[in-house]
């Protein structure tokens, strides 16, 4: 129980840890500088931002809709939406989290089975992890600062055969107790058919449509708050590129990127003839707008679902 308890609560840790780096890190001087950008940043830009981040949301509610219809189910955009904003706001507390919560209110709300959404959801996340990759392959090809190192590792065979056969050996012990396996099989049929009903969308066009606006609004969410900072406001689209890319994987380390974004920001965006003290502002500006967001329609969507629900 200890060891899974520290493994929930370890990039929340780390994310704190990270927090205080980034103040004890520079001087009370500057410090002071990182405070100033931030409160004399131009928040009609910030306000813009968060806007755009919203409709990322709304729209990839509107999307979870062309993955749940071939399955037969037409899912409520209202309890999509806020299911959606939910996700994210779970996710702040505990990572990965979110994706069972969200399964989980539509399977209460919608009685839609809970591997199912589950299963359109981890395609969802698939399609994510695409896209950033082909952002990450073209911010190489496009950077003028990136450097790679040369390493390799070695990993014996023996190593993937010995994990893979651990592996299966607690897989097939726990299917194997009495009632379980029936139970295995209707679950992982039902998280199948959810994963691969991208295959049987009616309207292609829109589902990629919202897929193309998603990943805009993520990167026009994030550009637009360089003109709230004098120093960023001529910045090129290479750096603004490079920082949102390395925004997106710190994300992945930590809560919500507690901590790891606007760091992730600052070190990119130095590379570039940005004061670090700018550049840590500008991370902490596009982290906290978004942030504020995601806890208030999140927390506003576990109040009003049982409200618009009742029947």
């Amino acid at each position: 129980m200890k060891k899974k308890s520290l493994k929930k609560f370890a990039p929340l840790f780390i994310g704190l840890f990270l927090v205080y780096y980034s103040y004890d890190s520079i001087s009370p001087e500057n410090r002071a500088n990182v405070l100033s950008s931030i409160s004399k940043a131009n928040y009609n830009f910030i306000f813009l931002s968060i806007f755009v981040g919203i409709l990322s949301h709304i729209s990839r509610a509107f999307r979870w809709k062309y993955l749940l219809n071939p399955l037969g189910y037409k899912l409520n955009i209202l309890n999509s939406i806020m299911s959606v904003f939910a996700c994210f706001f779970s996710n702040l507390a505990i990572p990965r989290s979110g994706e069972f919560v969200r399964a989980s209110l539509i399977y209460y709300y919608e009685k839609i089975p809970f591997e199912k959404g589950l299963g359109t959801i981890v395609t969802e996340r698939i399609i994510d992890i695409l896209i950033l990759s082909i952002y990450i392959f073209f911010g190489i090809i496009i950077s003028s600062k990136l450097i790679i190192p040369n390493f390799s590792i070695e990993i014996p065979f023996l190593f993937y055969l010995l994990m893979f056969s651990i592996v299966s050996y607690f897989v097939f012990k726990l299917i194997n107790k009495k009632g379980l396996i029936n139970k295995f099989l209707i679950f992982f049929d039902g998280l199948k058919k959810g994963i691969f009903s991208i295959s049987k969308i009616e309207h292609k066009i829109f589902f990629y449509t919202h897929t193309i606006f998603i990943w805009c609004c993520y990167f026009f969410m994030f550009y637009v708050v360089k003109f709230s900072i004098p120093e960023t406001y001529n910045l090129g689209v290479e750096p603004v590129f490079i920082a949102f890319i390395a925004g997106a994987i710190a994300m992945s380390l930590t809560n919500g990127g507690i901590g790891a974004y606007p760091l992730a920001i600052a070190a990119i965006l130095n590379q570039y003839e940005i004061s670090y003290e700018t550049s840590l502002a500008f991370g902490w500006i596009v982290w906290t707008s978004q942030t504020i967001m995601i806890i208030t329609l999140g927390s506003l969507s576990f109040i009003f679902l049982p409200i618009l629900n009742k029947k």
